[in-house]
């Protein structure tokens, strides 16, 4: 034993002979993040708070579950922007980027699967309820999985990427969401779904398979308050915000699921489009050059 106490001395003073690592944790982008884990956090709070047995006249209180709902996109809106203000400012780092992917994790794995599986699944598969179970833990698994192998191909390219591979966990969790409103707003109006509720199983599988598939989406990462447009661009970007105005309440109802439904559809379209028309559709200009590297 001590003949191995100068080998252990040599090893730790070479360890102190090391220059010093600094881990850079800046400010602005992280708190974002933290703010896109406070969302989750939250959202899973009131979805088991909520009590969803029928009252007297066979109405369900469903304010809990909306609140839980807009707190999962309020993440998506936090997550949009913490990677664009590090990009932004130049100051996108390792920590930035694990700790986003930690916070996806809850606001767009854990959160929307259980939401799922609480409003949806265990009513649907309420003789198998292991089934409900099974189809909620395989999307968030898959969702980790992303995480993972999205963090791992940002260490290897530098991070400088301008597309996805697999549908982004973010994305996922909103159709998965708006898909959910959607189903409580027709049983509001008291319709009945029919074969239609089994419609958020299949997407839950198929966003599953999505998220850990090789479909590339562009990222849009080019995309900043920084960027320029064509012109046509800026009236349909100004079209949308007027509709969104407009139609209000039919927003979160109807063109939420369209609009995430249609960029899960682009992936598969997107490779037999033209190259001038895919850079229409996906290119912006920096007026400072491209920014890389990611949050």
């Amino acid at each position: 034993m001590a003949g191995k106490a100068p080998a252990a001395e040599a090893r730790i003073a070479s360890a102190n002979d090391l220059p010093e690592q600094r881990l850079r944790i800046y400010f602005l982008p992280n708190l974002l993040t933290a703010g896109n884990l406070f969302c989750g956090f939250v959202a899973l709070t009131k979805i088991v708070e909520a009590d969803l047995t029928p009252g007297p006249e066979g109405i369900i209180n469903w304010a809990p579950i909306k609140l839980a709902m807009a707190f999962i996109l309020l993440a998506c809106v936090f997550d949009l922007f913490d990677g664009r203000v590090a990009r932004m400012g130049g100051i996108d780092s390792p920590f930035g980027r694990e700790f986003d992917s930690l916070a996806d994790l809850i606001s767009f794995g854990v959160a929307p699967a259980f939401l799922v599986h609480r409003v949806v699944l265990r009513d649907v598969f309420s003789s198998h309820p292991q089934v409900g179970w099974f189809i909620a833990s395989a999307y968030l698994l898959c969702g980790a999985f992303r995480l993972a192998r999205f963090n791992c191909l940002s260490a290897m390219t530098g991070g400088g990427s301008k597309e996805f591979l697999g549908f982004p966990i973010p994305s996922a969790a909103g159709l998965v969401v708006s898909l959910t409103l959607l189903i409580i707003h027709l049983n509001e109006k008291e319709r009945s779904l029919g074969p239609w509720q089994y419609v958020p199983a299949v997407v839950l599988v198929f966003l599953s398979a999505m998220m850990v598939s090789t479909v590339r989406y562009p990222s849009f990462k080019t995309l900043g308050l920084r960027s320029t447009s064509t012109f046509s661009k800026a009236i349909w970007a100004a079209l949308f915000l007027g509709g969104l105005l407009v139609l209000r309440e039919k927003v979160l109802y109807y063109v939420l699921p369209a609009f995430f439904t249609l960029y899960l559809l682009y992936g598969f379209i997107r490779p037999r489009l033209s190259w001038t028309l895919r850079h229409e559709i996906e290119e912006e200009e920096d007026e400072d050059g491209p920014a890389s590297g990611t949050a």
